[in-house]
């Protein structure tokens, strides 16, 4: 185990100075592996579930050869460093209009952030992005190297959305290269295995790894919660946010544990995003309404309505909910005309037999 870490360490080590390549940013990757191993530390003496080592082995193998193809892939592409186009179209965007020198780092570091959390909503809302996503939430024991389980499409996607952002807004190398920092800081914390004092009250401002840990639930209701990458702000805005302990991480089903088997997945049919079993959804829902108010009597059927109001909503959208009401209200009005034809067939029948 120790000997597939020190693997782990030294490929993260070899990946960022890579993507860096700039000696006077050199330390920044030493930093970054400083906290992966401090976070792996954590995981090991104060775990937030107790995981075999087994389980922990089959994660990291996994991790580490995932890790190891996207690292090899990227470079035999060629693909530029987005700091090569910060630094060429910095002085082209739309923040260099902003004359105050410190409303600059703080709306590049929004915006990228806002755009982490658009993409990762996108992921679990449409089929030919989530089958790319999905192989992020395939792993079933959660830790700080699941941060690294991305399918190698999906890295492309996200640096052709933050390409765009930082031609359009003029992000400096500078502040992206902090942001990116921040980010990827962030991004290991919160898929760590850990708890700490304080987390749900960070967690009004930050994603913490107990808000975290719902978005890697097997329930869908759960796991298409809390997509912030840092702030947990945009979920409280666009109301995404979930504070709940999941059953079970990962996903649905039997899930392929090993290299080929998940680079694959991007390039073949998925099962889409929205098969789900309402009722199940709705009896969770509705039974967690009623475990708030203690179980009392008396507001069964209220909890049951308002849980199958919100499940519809999460799963179909306001548009489908809107749509039903008006299903039902066609409905209704046919029934109340079918009853006055029939009334007034029989008010016939009965002054004809006069």
């Amino acid at each position: 185990m120790l000997n597939e870490l020190k693997s782990l360490t030294t490929l993260l080590q070899s990946y960022l100075m890579w993507l860096i390549n700039m000696p006077s940013e050199g330390m920044a990757a030493y930093v970054l592996i400083l906290f992966f191993v401090l976070f792996v530390i954590f995981e090991f003496c104060d775990p937030r579930e107790k995981l075999l080592t087994k389980q922990l082995r089959q994660s990291y193998r996994i991790n580490i050869e995932l890790f190891v193809f996207n690292s090899v892939l990227i470079s035999l592409l060629s693909i530029p460093s987005l700091l090569v186009l910060a630094e060429k179209y910095a002085d082209n965007g739309l923040l260099n209009y902003i004359p105050n020198p410190i409303w600059k780092p703080v709306l590049s570091f929004l915006a990228i952030d806002l755009l982490l959390y658009v993409l990762h909503k996108a992921s679990h809302s449409f089929d030919c992005l989530w089958v790319f996503h999905k192989v992020h939430h395939n792993d079933p024991y959660l830790n700080v190297s699941t941060a690294f389980r991305i399918h190698f499409l999906e890295i492309l996607i996200i640096n052709a959305m933050k390409a765009m952002l930082i031609i359009a807004l003029g992000i400096k190398g500078s502040l992206l290269f902090v942001n990116e920092m921040i980010i990827t800081s962030f991004t290991m914390m919160h898929h760590s295995n850990i708890s700490f004092r304080g987390e749900k009250f960070l967690g009004r401002v930050i994603i913490t790894p107990y808000l975290h840990r719902v978005h890697h639930s097997t329930q869908r209701h759960e796991h298409d919660r809390n997509y912030g990458a840092v702030l947990s702000i945009w979920d409280r805005l666009f109301g995404t946010l979930a504070e709940l302990k999941p059953a079970a991480i990962g996903l649905n089903g039997s899930s392929p544990q090993d290299l080929l088997s998940l680079v694959k997945g991007g390039f073949t049919s998925s099962p889409s995003v929205h098969p789900v079993n309402l009722e199940v959804m709705i009896a969770e829902a509705a039974y967690y309404k009623a475990e708030k108010r203690g179980f009392r009597p008396g507001n069964e059927l209220r909890d049951w309505l308002e849980a199958k109001s919100e499940i519809i909503r999460l799963v179909y959208g306001e548009e489908q909910v809107r749509n039903n009401l008006k299903q039902k209200w066609r409905d209704l009005s046919g029934s109340i005309s079918n009853a006055l034809d029939v009334k007034n067939q029989n008010r016939l029948l009965f002054w004809g037999t006069d």
